[in-house]
């Protein structure tokens, strides 16, 4: 049997509600290609409550801009899938939700939509605290599901290894 998204993450997630609990620190989520996938494996642990906030699923740039702040010349300067628009989204989302850390993913999951600029399985991933903010990109592999699921994996695992 394969295992499920839940059951690799639940790990990760554990070790991370430990760590914000530790700290009192609630923690936000701006996803786009994900649609809700890091919100989801987050909240499948009991008293999740006490430490996520929230989150804002912004798949369309309108959703980005007006909900996140994410400048529209930013976006069409670099489009959607971008390290700028990504720190703009977890900066964005920490501020709207008021919580001390924050992710935002936006990517290119496929079939379609690639560029040879930005291939399918091109991710963005941002990671904000009230000191810092950092972004990092990944080219994944796999099916739309496949890259959706890794960028959960790689999101949670960039909050764990803020948070160490």
């Amino acid at each position: 049997m394969e295992p499920t998204l839940h059951s690799a993450t639940s790990p990760i997630v554990y070790e991370i509600a430990e760590l914000l609990i530790s700290r009192g620190w609630t923690l936000s989520t701006a996803e786009s290609c994900t649609g809700g996938g890091i919100g989801h494996v987050l909240t499948a642990m009991p008293g999740s409550s006490n430490w996520f906030e929230g989150g804002v699923i912004c798949y369309a740039n309108g959703v980005k801009s007006r909900l996140l702040d994410v400048p529209e010349v930013i976006l069409n300067k670099y489009g959607a899938v971008s390290e700028q628009v990504a720190v703009n989204m977890a900066q964005g989302v920490r501020k709207l939700l008021g919580t001390d850390i924050s992710v935002a993913v936006t990517g290119v999951a496929g079939p379609d939509g690639g560029t040879p600029e930005k291939p399918v399985g091109t991710v963005w991933i941002a990671w904000s605290t009230g000191q810092e903010t950092a972004a990092r990109q990944f080219h994944l592999d796999g099916d739309r599901d496949q890259i959706r699921e890794q960028t959960v994996f790689q999101a949670l695992q960039g909050i764990l290894t803020l948070l160490t």
